[in-house]
């Protein structure tokens, strides 16, 4: 059973949560490398009796700075809490990145905020850490100041692999290319949407093949085509195997792109449900067929090839 962390909207926080280990970050994905900071912290917090507290931004900053950037997130806010107490997060602070927060200064970030709202003990950033207007703030200048008022700066060696640091950029990177089985060993899980089912076409049921279409909202468009994926239906722990396909289509001139998800052996009303989707492996990319005979033969070895992988 993966205990309750409390979630606050901004800095004003109850006295037990005051004087605890504070990670910073938008811990996107929550991979390896992030992996490994929490389980730092856990350390920490079993020396030194501390609580541990995330603070993370939504939107993600990169994406309020830059109002083009639409498919970017590796996780949406749920999948963090969940993760987050799966790590040992007794709080999270969800702050609303606005106009005016992107507006505080550094040194009022670590005086107001860290200091004296949240009178942090402990303080765990990546190294390429930036806060405060017009980005001044970095690991240096939270480092210089650690002594005026009263933290400690932990920065963990980052995690590499071949080389290369471990990051959210890297993993996106990944999925976008369809390599599924690297991005998920860099996340250590499969990676996840999560989205509403809703009334479709029906093109799917028509041709034999009924699937729940998911809009994919703000996450990262993986190579369109299609995937072997895992489900799971309000949270729930039964897991389904089955077939999506990620795209726009192109046999039925389908303008935006959409996840279906044909989950096999299930019948069921699942409109308005939530649908959790694992992506296992990529099987092929999309593909505009002559007719529906043709997409009818290609979907039953697609069904095929995704029955093997879940074997």
């Amino acid at each position: 059973m993966v205990k309750q962390s409390k979630i606050f909207n901004n800095f004003n926080i109850p006295k037990k949560f005051k004087n605890s280990i504070i990670l910073i970050g938008n811990f996107d994905g929550l991979h390896l490398g992030h992996q490994k900071l929490f389980q730092l912290a856990r350390k920490y917090k079993t020396k030194y009796k501390s609580k541990i507290g995330v603070v993370t931004f939504d939107p993600i900053p990169k994406m309020f700075f830059n109002k083009q950037i639409k498919n970017y997130r590796l996780s949406n806010f749920n999948q963090k809490v969940f993760l987050f107490k799966k790590f040992g997060v007794d709080f999270i602070i969800n702050k609303n990145f606005d106009k005016k927060f992107s507006k505080i200064t550094y040194i009022s970030f670590i005086k107001d905020i860290l200091s004296k709202k949240l009178k942090s003990k402990f303080i765990f950033v990546s190294n390429n850490f930036r806060f405060g207007f017009k980005r001044e703030g970095d690991v240096k200048l939270l480092k210089k100041y650690e002594n005026n008022f009263g933290y400690t700066l932990i920065k963990p060696t980052p995690l590499k692999k071949n080389k290369k640091i471990i990051s959210s950029t890297i993993i996106r990177k990944l999925i976008q290319e369809g390599n599924l089985l690297k991005a998920n060993n860099f996340l250590k899980r499969n990676w996840e949407i999560e989205g509403k089912v809703q009334r479709g076409r029906m093109m799917g049921q028509k041709i034999g093949f009924p699937t729940c279409n998911i809009d994919i909202g703000n996450y990262v468009i993986a190579k369109p085509g299609v995937y072997a994926v895992r489900a799971r239906i309000n949270d729930k722990t039964r897991v389904f195997k089955g077939i999506a396909n990620l795209g726009f289509r192109p046999t039925f001139n389908q303008k935006k792109i959409l996840l279906e998800v044909n989950i096999f052996n299930f019948s069921g009303n699942l409109y308005n449900k939530k649908l959790s989707v694992e992506f296992l492996k990529f099987i092929r990319g999309e593909k505009k067929f002559k007719g529906i005979s043709e997409l009818k033969n290609q979907i039953r070895k697609d069904i095929l090839k995704a029955i093997k992988i879940h074997e």
